[in-house]
Protein backbone atom coordinates (compact mmCIF):
# COMPACT_ATOMS: atom_id res chain seq x y z
CA UNK A 1 0.00 0.00 0.00
CA UNK A 2 1.23 3.45 -0.73
CA UNK A 3 1.43 6.10 2.02
CA UNK A 4 -1.32 8.25 0.52
CA UNK A 5 -3.80 5.34 0.46
CA UNK A 6 -2.93 4.44 4.09
CA UNK A 7 -3.48 8.06 5.15
CA UNK A 8 -6.85 8.25 3.38
CA UNK A 9 -7.88 4.90 4.88
CA UNK A 10 -6.81 6.06 8.35
CA UNK A 11 -8.73 9.37 8.00
CA UNK A 12 -11.84 7.55 6.76
CA UNK A 13 -11.64 5.13 9.69
CA UNK A 14 -11.29 8.04 12.12
CA UNK A 15 -14.27 9.84 10.56
CA UNK A 16 -16.42 6.80 11.24
CA UNK A 17 -14.87 6.14 14.65
CA UNK A 18 -15.45 9.60 16.12
CA UNK A 19 -19.27 9.42 15.92
CA UNK A 20 -19.09 5.89 17.28
CA UNK A 21 -17.06 7.10 20.25
CA UNK A 22 -19.50 9.94 20.93
CA UNK A 23 -22.61 7.81 20.55
CA UNK A 24 -22.47 5.32 23.47
CA UNK A 25 -23.77 7.76 26.11
CA UNK A 26 -26.88 8.53 24.08
CA UNK A 27 -27.22 4.97 22.83
CA UNK A 28 -27.15 3.71 26.42
CA UNK A 29 -30.03 6.05 27.27
CA UNK A 30 -32.02 5.58 24.06
CA UNK A 31 -31.60 1.81 23.84
CA UNK A 32 -34.09 0.88 26.61
CA UNK A 33 -36.73 3.21 25.13
CA UNK A 34 -36.32 1.74 21.67
CA UNK A 35 -36.27 -1.79 23.10
CA UNK A 36 -39.50 -1.17 25.01
CA UNK A 37 -41.23 0.26 21.95
CA UNK A 38 -40.15 -2.55 19.62
CA UNK A 39 -40.78 -5.27 22.21
CA UNK A 40 -44.32 -4.08 22.87
CA UNK A 41 -44.94 -3.71 19.15
CA UNK A 42 -43.94 -7.31 18.46
CA UNK A 43 -45.57 -8.83 21.57
CA UNK A 44 -42.38 -9.49 23.50
CA UNK A 45 -43.85 -8.05 26.68
CA UNK A 46 -41.48 -9.78 29.11
CA UNK A 47 -38.51 -8.18 27.36
CA UNK A 48 -40.18 -4.77 27.46
CA UNK A 49 -40.85 -5.07 31.19
CA UNK A 50 -37.18 -5.76 31.90
CA UNK A 51 -36.43 -2.23 30.75
CA UNK A 52 -38.78 -0.52 33.20
CA UNK A 53 -37.59 0.95 36.51
CA UNK A 54 -40.23 -0.94 38.47
CA UNK A 55 -39.01 -0.07 41.95
CA UNK A 56 -38.78 3.62 41.05
CA UNK A 57 -42.32 3.42 39.65
CA UNK A 58 -43.51 1.84 42.89
CA UNK A 59 -41.88 4.58 44.98
CA UNK A 60 -43.60 7.24 42.88
CA UNK A 61 -47.01 5.57 42.82
CA UNK A 62 -47.14 4.82 46.54
CA UNK A 63 -45.28 7.86 47.85
CA UNK A 64 -44.67 7.65 51.62
CA UNK A 65 -46.48 4.30 51.80
CA UNK A 66 -43.68 2.65 49.80
CA UNK A 67 -41.25 2.80 52.72
CA UNK A 68 -43.94 1.57 55.12
CA UNK A 69 -44.60 -1.59 53.13
CA UNK A 70 -42.82 -4.85 53.81
CA UNK A 71 -40.34 -6.28 51.33
CA UNK A 72 -42.96 -8.88 50.38
CA UNK A 73 -45.61 -6.20 49.79
CA UNK A 74 -43.28 -4.10 47.64
CA UNK A 75 -42.22 -7.15 45.63
CA UNK A 76 -45.83 -8.21 45.06
CA UNK A 77 -46.84 -4.68 44.11
CA UNK A 78 -44.08 -4.47 41.49
CA UNK A 79 -45.05 -7.83 40.00
CA UNK A 80 -48.78 -7.05 39.97
CA UNK A 81 -48.19 -3.60 38.52
CA UNK A 82 -46.01 -4.99 35.73
CA UNK A 83 -48.50 -7.74 34.94
CA UNK A 84 -51.43 -5.31 34.90
CA UNK A 85 -49.57 -2.76 32.85
CA UNK A 86 -48.57 -5.35 30.27
CA UNK A 87 -52.09 -6.80 30.13
CA UNK A 88 -53.89 -3.45 29.85
CA UNK A 89 -51.57 -0.89 28.26
CA UNK A 90 -49.52 -3.00 25.88
CA UNK A 91 -52.48 -4.25 23.78
CA UNK A 92 -53.65 -0.63 23.40
CA UNK A 93 -50.20 0.39 22.20
CA UNK A 94 -50.12 -2.50 19.73
CA UNK A 95 -53.51 -1.40 18.39
CA UNK A 96 -52.08 2.05 17.66
CA UNK A 97 -48.99 0.50 16.09
CA UNK A 98 -51.02 -1.45 13.52
CA UNK A 99 -50.73 1.59 11.27
CA UNK A 100 -47.27 2.72 12.40
CA UNK A 101 -45.42 4.66 9.74
CA UNK A 102 -42.30 5.74 11.63
CA UNK A 103 -40.84 6.91 14.93
CA UNK A 104 -38.32 9.69 15.39
CA UNK A 105 -36.31 10.20 18.57
CA UNK A 106 -34.72 13.42 19.77
CA UNK A 107 -31.35 13.38 21.53
CA UNK A 108 -31.48 12.38 25.19
CA UNK A 109 -31.37 15.09 27.82
CA UNK A 110 -29.25 13.70 30.66
CA UNK A 111 -28.92 15.22 34.12
CA UNK A 112 -26.99 12.99 36.50
CA UNK A 113 -28.86 9.70 36.90
CA UNK A 114 -32.02 10.98 35.18
CA UNK A 115 -32.76 11.45 31.50
CA UNK A 116 -35.59 12.28 29.15
CA UNK A 117 -36.06 11.36 25.53
CA UNK A 118 -38.76 12.83 23.33
CA UNK A 119 -40.16 10.96 20.36
CA UNK A 120 -42.75 11.47 17.69
CA UNK A 121 -44.75 8.51 16.48
CA UNK A 122 -46.36 8.81 13.06
CA UNK A 123 -49.49 6.70 12.61
CA UNK A 124 -50.74 6.43 9.04
CA UNK A 125 -54.48 5.91 9.07
CA UNK A 126 -56.31 5.45 5.77
CA UNK A 127 -57.63 9.02 5.88
CA UNK A 128 -54.72 10.90 7.48
CA UNK A 129 -51.37 10.66 9.22
CA UNK A 130 -51.53 11.24 12.96
CA UNK A 131 -48.63 12.40 15.13
CA UNK A 132 -48.24 11.36 18.76
CA UNK A 133 -45.58 13.11 20.82
CA UNK A 134 -44.21 11.10 23.72
CA UNK A 135 -41.67 11.99 26.34
CA UNK A 136 -39.93 9.19 28.23
CA UNK A 137 -38.38 9.66 31.67
CA UNK A 138 -35.55 7.31 32.57
CA UNK A 139 -33.42 6.68 35.61
CA UNK A 140 -30.06 4.97 35.77
CA UNK A 141 -29.81 2.18 38.28
CA UNK A 142 -26.61 0.30 39.03
CA UNK A 143 -26.73 -1.68 35.79
CA UNK A 144 -28.47 0.37 33.09
CA UNK A 145 -30.98 3.04 32.15
CA UNK A 146 -34.61 2.10 32.88
CA UNK A 147 -37.84 3.66 31.63
CA UNK A 148 -39.86 5.06 34.53
CA UNK A 149 -42.63 7.15 32.98
CA UNK A 150 -44.10 8.21 29.66
CA UNK A 151 -45.89 11.47 28.98
CA UNK A 152 -48.43 11.58 26.17
CA UNK A 153 -49.93 14.95 25.29
CA UNK A 154 -48.27 16.34 28.43
CA UNK A 155 -50.02 13.85 30.70
CA UNK A 156 -47.86 11.55 32.83
CA UNK A 157 -48.88 7.92 32.78
CA UNK A 158 -47.65 7.38 36.35
CA UNK A 159 -49.27 10.52 37.73
CA UNK A 160 -52.63 9.52 36.24
CA UNK A 161 -52.39 5.99 37.69
CA UNK A 162 -51.22 7.29 41.06
CA UNK A 163 -53.93 9.93 41.42
CA UNK A 164 -56.90 8.00 40.04
CA UNK A 165 -56.19 4.46 41.22
CA UNK A 166 -53.31 3.81 43.63
CA UNK A 167 -53.65 6.66 46.12
CA UNK A 168 -57.44 6.39 46.53
CA UNK A 169 -57.09 2.66 47.34
CA UNK A 170 -54.24 3.31 49.76
CA UNK A 171 -56.29 5.95 51.58
CA UNK A 172 -59.28 3.65 51.72
CA UNK A 173 -57.57 0.48 52.93
CA UNK A 174 -53.78 0.67 52.83
CA UNK A 175 -51.52 -1.94 51.33
CA UNK A 176 -53.95 -4.81 51.93
CA UNK A 177 -56.77 -3.27 49.90
CA UNK A 178 -54.43 -2.07 47.16
CA UNK A 179 -52.85 -5.49 46.63
CA UNK A 180 -56.20 -7.30 46.89
CA UNK A 181 -57.72 -5.02 44.24
CA UNK A 182 -54.71 -5.45 41.98
CA UNK A 183 -54.96 -9.24 42.27
CA UNK A 184 -58.68 -9.08 41.42
CA UNK A 185 -58.09 -6.80 38.42
CA UNK A 186 -55.30 -9.00 37.11
CA UNK A 187 -57.49 -12.11 37.37
CA UNK A 188 -60.25 -10.32 35.39
CA UNK A 189 -57.85 -9.18 32.68
CA UNK A 190 -56.26 -12.62 32.35
CA UNK A 191 -59.66 -14.27 31.82
CA UNK A 192 -60.33 -12.20 28.70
Amino acid sequence: MNARFRTITFLAAMAFAVPALAAPKEDAVAKPVKTVVQSVRYERDALALKHFGSEEQGKYLLGDAWAKGTDAQRKEFVQLFQDLFAAIAFPRVRENFKNLDSITYEPAQVTGNEATIASTIFIKHPLKTQEMKLNYRLIKDAAAWKVVDVKVLGSSMLTDIRDSQVQPLLKQGGWDLLLARMRTELAKVQKK
